[in-house]
């Protein structure tokens, strides 16, 4: 007999839920008859799929199994023709209580493949479709974990403490394939990434710098090349039409009350790209065969959270289902789902249990892209009565759509949108107010590589522009950002004012748990203040480009019982009856005294 694929490759003892289903895949498998004797593990039921070459074996771990091999004996006529031996391990020590990233991180993002070329050998891998071509924008540079692993000193020495980077699983297209979006296997790393046992080097170097690790999954859609296209289990297992049919994008016709059964269908049916087919999760299979999917990376590498892409797109019902069967194993994990909508009532809908539908989607924290939107018109709009920096007070101000709005990751930019620099024209006085913003506004910040040392690039003008190599990753670069003595003034100017300001917010509790009150923009100036019972953080960003004067009046319900500034960024001090200016497109970060 000739068995391909085995998934999970292995499970745990100990796990809150001890049912398994494990998928058997080779050919004419389903042929055989199946049993499994093991004192410590029950064989509940058979499933044969539509495809002769799949089973799908319902076990139960018994509750005091002790790790080690069962095996899965397979009989043809009462003759046994061959054994799997499957592997238990003993669940590791205090797994279940594993915290996730908070508010006091601040999260890297980075694309693996154009962070950081650390293993040359892998660039070109045999057996793979598309090879290593750096002058293709949408092509593979070579980026990989290694990479990444050479440079987490610097990671670290910036100042973030989490690192989200774009799935790492295998993504054997014909061709764009770098981002990691069209996985070919869901348990395995790319080879031209590296491998899992790099994977979990990773892993083990950041926990030992005190950087958490969240993992991007993604469950709409897989790649077209994925070896189960060529064999579907069940033909539902996909979602097919009589022709290549395209999902309508629109996230809101979920919640619509009014939702035509043509257009939900669409919404979640429909391909996200013809080389990302379609997956139907009301496939009962697959629903399992994905969150094993995802606990086994969890329990496997010590993961400390997971970003869910395209959240909306699978069906609701699994996805809720999914996240609580996380929670379950995993009751202080966190999982941020990205629902790319400006819209907070969409956003909302999504966000643990909401109050208006009902609806529990057991997801703890989610991408705030209204206020990621917000901040980009806010910097770039003239200001009017309800232009410009108030869409940052208008956009805060619907916080009481959501449950917990202190669970937002905050962010001015990351892969599938403009770069901030771009988007401010480059006027880096406006990325530093961005900034400013994210790394002072309730939620956990997010920078994406390359914004803390001014990388610039338009997402409507190419993808790969805003997804650009970073500068010393690769041996032949002539400007090396990883190092500070050959950063170029720009890069060493914004690098520099990105370090000394998560360096401050990591510094001041109020700035990552303290409560927010904030004032309506008067002449472009935008003030809030984080506030804890004995602590005082006061925030102004000036949207225009003359100097101004405050009127400390305004705000006497705060500073009355403080007598003096402290500017956190520049260490000065100084009594608030002489006043507070801010300068043209500048920013005050004042710590208050009594």
């Amino acid at each position: 007999m000739n068995i391909q694929h085995v998934e999970p490759p292995n499970w745990w003892t100990g796990m809150a839920d001890n049912n398994l289903q494990i998928m058997i895949h080779g050919e004419n498998v389903a042929q055989f008859e199946v049993s499994i004797r093991d004192k410590d593990v029950l064989l509940k039921k058979v499933n044969r799929a539509e495809s002769p070459n799949y089973l799908f074996l319902d076990v139960e771990i018994a509750r005091d199994a002790k790790p080690g091999r069962f095996k899965i004996r397979f009989f043809d006529g009462g003759k046994r023709v061959g054994n799997y031996e499957y592997k238990l391990y003993e669940r590791k020590e205090g797994s279940a209580n594993r915290l996730g990233f908070n508010n006091s991180d601040i999260i890297y993002l980075l694309m693996p493949d154009r962070f950081a070329n650390g293993n040359p050998d892998n660039d070109n891998v045999k057996g793979m479709f598309e090879q290593m071509n750096r002058a293709d924008h949408d092509g593979r540079h070579g980026g990989d974990i290694q990479g990444v692993i050479d440079h987490l000193d610097y990671i670290k020495a910036t100042g973030f403490t989490a690192l989200w980077m774009n799935p790492v699983f295998e993504n054997n297209q014909e061709k764009y394939s770098y981002h990691g979006y069209s996985i070919t296997d869901y348990y395995k790393v790319d080879a031209r990434l590296g491998s899992n046992d790099d994977y979990q080097s990773m892993v083990d170097a950041c926990h030992e710098k005190e950087i958490k690790v969240i993992k991007d999954m993604i469950f709409n859609h897989c790649g077209s090349k994925h070896w189960w296209m060529e064999d579907l289990p069940f033909q539902d297992w996909v979602h097919q039409f009589p022709e290549y049919t395209t999902s309508n994008y629109k996230a809101n016709v979920i919640i619509d009350p009014y939702v035509s059964e043509f257009d939900e269908t669409k919404m979640l049916s429909g391909w996200f790209d013809r080389t990302m087919p379609d997956l139907n999760q009301r496939n009962e299979f697959l629903a399992n065969y994905l969150i094993q999917n995802s606990i086994w990376w969890v329990e496997n590498f010590d993961l400390d959270g997971i970003r869910m892409d395209t959240y909306p797109y699978p069906y609701k019902e699994m996805m809720a289902r999914w996240s609580g069967r996380i929670m379950e194993e995993y009751p202080n994990f966190r999982i941020v789902g990205e629902i790319w909508d400006g819209n907070p009532s969409v956003v909302a809908y999504w966000k643990s249990r909401n109050k208006y539908s009902g609806y529990a989607s057991n997801l703890n924290t989610v991408f705030d892209f209204p206020l990621h939107d917000a901040l980009k018109m806010a910097l770039n709009e003239k200001e009017t009565w309800n232009e410009g920096i108030v869409r940052l007070y208008s956009g805060l101000s619907q916080d009481y759509l959501y449950e917990d709005p202190e669970d937002h990751v905050v962010f001015c930019d990351n892969h599938d949108v403009a770069r901030i620099a771009a988007v401010c024209n480059d006027d880096y006085q406006k990325v530093k107010q961005a900034l400013i913003f994210i790394m002072t506004i309730r939620g956990t910040p997010l920078v994406y590589y390359g914004t803390e040392i001014g990388m610039s690039g338009l997402a409507d003008d190419h993808h790969g522009k805003i997804r650009r190599d970073f500068p010393g990753g690769w041996a032949d670069d002539q400007n090396n950002a990883f190092n500070e003595n050959s950063r170029y003034r720009l890069q060493k100017e914004m690098h520099k004012f990105t370090q000394n300001l998560i360096r401050i917010r990591k510094g001041n509790e109020v700035l990552q748990t303290g409560k927010l009150k904030h004032f309506i923009p008067e002449n472009g100036v935008y003030v809030y203040f984080r506030y804890l019972e004995d602590e005082v953080v006061m925030i102004a960003l000036n949207n225009g480009t003359k100097e101004q004067t405050l009127d400390l009046e305004r705000f006497d319900e705060v500073l009355k019982n403080y007598s003096s500034a402290f500017h956190l960024y520049t260490g000065v001090e100084h009594p608030l009856k002489d006043g507070l200016g801010i300068n043209g497109n500048g920013f005050l970060l004042i710590s208050l005294k009594k």
